[in-house]
């Protein structure tokens, strides 16, 4: 089954590439000696009997090095009776042999991790990612340098490899034959090499970087949040200095993706041209530390709720944990739970706090309110996402929850390379009823009339709305697109005609759902109206395409599309129309549909490894309406399937 396979956005943000115009391909590499993670010396001459030695340079905290743990243990083990060695190597200053032993026993391995303090075996490689491999004959000439495989890239995650380089080298130098791919562009991390900073540099960690990254970084980039390595120690952060300044300069970080010429928003994360230089100085100096006396102090940050007081309530996205997978694409889960409310509550606050941080990318939490309710708007409660997990809205203003309503969490996991368990769990603070002036509702305008033809890189999808309540202010707006998305431009009109551009995304990236906070309110008088238009890449040129031959049309699933503005918006309480429950009302179904359907699978597909994604009729409890829902007859069930009956049933 695959529901809304989403990209794995934590690894993107830290990922590089190198090319391999230097590439080490062909030559013939000497013999070294380190030390391995358990003290003792190891060299290449060690392995002088194997057909052909694996070399990979790795990274403890490299979020690809970490994915690729657990494959290279594979890897190893699949061909140990072929007389094939498997080499790690770590040339990263911030790094210790401790943490790489550690690393060695998280992910299960067995074959040797290397530690290179003085960039010897780097230098005689010319590696400079992590993971970056080299496949060696029994010469020890190189013949192949690259990446692992192809699933990952910047910004891109492959549900599964479509070319393993480094299994197809060692097969072709096993055979005695050329390798038919011999170099790749390495994706991964800068190695942080070693290296003596300028003590004359006028720029140093203490006094110019350090309070940079306690200003703009250290809010993820701290122990226990979502960033996949801390920023606030001297030897760690000197490392990542190479690493930082390409991101930075690459505008992956910090991840905001509005341009500047349009809009103030209250939670802009962009750095001044003085600050980017500053890092690009400080990598180019060699990080150094300067007075380590005069660091900043470190930023506070509230431990448990981000809530203006202790939560009224809390609320589980369900009482067991879910299990997120080592590697791999994990698709959107939505989790339902009711709540009990047997009258409206009004929520000024929430916070949303992931069981596993680590695996957490984002989470949405949705209202759904009952049938019988006319509630106008999408029922937008809160959302995690990176440096953000709290909703709190302005005194007199709340979001009511009506009576009966179930809450629906959008979970969207990121794999480490580890498994691990999360129980994310959500604390709500309640207003009282005869405070609240204004009411705070998600709106929408959307497109899902649409067909990108096959390979069209610049497809246009436009959508608008002119219907808003009475004395109503815009708060915010998001953009939503897929795998294809590419642009996204929010502009309004007055109604005298006069028009100005509210948003502009010129570099749409599916792994940031960025909510995009005005710095203030905008009013929207009677005659308002925002237009969308959304662009899309459906060509080859597209690393994130699932399929550039597809015609795409709208759909819940990654390799389909959607094209969605949200707009927040408080209105006077009492005036929002009844008549625009079927916004509120049809996504909640849609989603407590996508619900059952995977809690289904979750539950009696049994031989999920199998790679059909299909339920069989043995597998389903008797008195399952099987073939009602089978509806090619083949005699299994697949997710669109029952997603497709279940939401025709559900709204009659």
């Amino acid at each position: 089954m695959a529901f809304s396979r989403i990209l794995a956005a934590v690894i993107a943000c830290v990922l590089g590439v190198t090319a391999v115009a230097d590439a080490a391909v062909g030559i013939v590499v000497g013999d070294f000696t380190l030390t391995d993670s358990y003290g003792a010396q190891r060299s290449l001459l060690d392995y002088r009997d194997a057909d052909a030695v694996v070399v990979v340079f790795l990274g403890v905290e490299c979020p690809l090095a970490k994915l690729y743990g657990p494959r290279l243990v594979s890897l190893a083990k699949a061909y140990a009776d072929r007389n094939v060695a498997v080499i790690g190597i770590n040339a990263n200053r911030q790094d210790s042999l401790t943490e790489l032993a550690a690393y060695g026993r998280k992910h299960g391995i067995e074959f040797p991790l290397l530690k290179d303090n003085q960039a010897e075996a780097v230098k005689s490689f010319g590696a400079t990612r992590t993971p970056e491999a080299f496949v060696l004959d029994r010469q020890r000439v190189v013949r192949y340098q690259g990446r692992i495989d192809d699933q990952y890239d910047v910004g891109v995650v492959r549900k599964a490899p479509t070319r393993s380089f480094v299994r197809e080298a060692i097969d072709a130098v096993l055979a005695g034959e050329e390798v038919a791919t011999p170099e790749t562009r390495a994706v991964g991390c800068v190695i942080g090499l070693p290296r003596e900073a300028d003590a004359d540099a006028n720029v140093t960690y203490s006094e110019h970087v350090a309070p940079l990254l306690e200003k703009h970084c250290v809010e993820c980039h701290r122990a226990g949040e979502i960033a996949p390595f801390a920023l606030r120690d001297y030897d760690e952060v000197a490392g990542w200095a190479d690493m930082i300044a390409e991101v930075v300069r690459d505008q992956r970080m910090p991840p905001w993706h509005a341009d500047p010429a349009h809009g103030e928003f209250a939670n802009a994360r962009r750095l001044s041209d003085a600050e980017k230089q500053t890092f690009y100085d400080w990598a180019k100096a060699g990080a150094p530390a300067g007075d380590l006396a005069k660091l900043p102090e470190p930023r506070a940050f509230v431990a448990g709720w981000r809530l203006p007081r202790e939560p009224d309530m809390v609320v589980a996205m369900r009482d067991e944990p879910f299990r997120v997978a080592a590697q791999g694409v994990i698709d959107y889960q939505y989790f339902v739970v009711d709540p009990g409310f047997t009258e409206d509550k009004w929520v000024q606050a929430a916070d949303i706090v992931p069981g596993e941080a680590s695996v957490v990318h984002h989470v949405i939490v949705f209202v759904s309110p009952p049938a019988s309710e006319a509630n106008e708007g999408l029922g937008w409660m809160g959302a995690y996402v990176p440096g953000q997990s709290s909703m709190a809205l302005a005194e007199g203003r709340a979001r009511r929850v009506p009576a009966g309503s179930k809450f629906i969490f959008q979970m969207h996991y990121t794999p480490t390379g580890v498994e691990a368990e999360d129980r994310t769990r959500m604390g709500l603070v309640f207003a009282d009823p005869n405070t609240v002036k204004e009411e705070v509702v998600t709106l929408e305008a959307a497109n899902h009339r649409f067909e990108i033809p096959p390979g069209d890189p610049d497809y246009h999808v436009r959508a608008s709305r002119d219907r808003f309540p009475a004395n109503a202010q815009l708060i915010s707006v998001s953009p939503h697109m897929h795998f294809r998305g590419k642009s996204f431009l929010v502009t309004s009109s007055q109604p005298e005609g006069a028009e100005s551009v509210l948003l502009n995304v010129p570099r749409y990236d599916f792994n940031w759902q960025t909510s995009y906070e005005f710095a203030e309110p905008i009013a929207i008088p009677e005659g308002y109206r925002i237009d969308c238009e959304a662009t899309f890449d459906n060509s080859a040129g597209n690393p994130a395409n699932p399929d550039p031959t597809a015609t795409v049309r709208w759909g819940d699933q990654s390799f389909e599309e959607m094209m969605i503005g949200f707009f927040e918006v408080a209105a006077p309480v009492g005036s929002l129309r009844p008549e625009d429950h079927i916004e509120g009302g049809r996504e909640g179904v849609r989603m407590e549909t996508l619900a059952f359907t995977q809690r289904l699978f979750e539950k009696h597909d049994k031989n999920q490894g199998d790679g059909d994604g299909k339920l069989t009729r043995e597998e389903l409890p008797e008195g399952f309406a099987f073939d009602r829902y089978d509806l090619n007859g083949d005699g299994g069930l697949s997710g669109k399937e029952v997603f497709e009956v279940a939401l025709r049933d559900a709204l009659g």
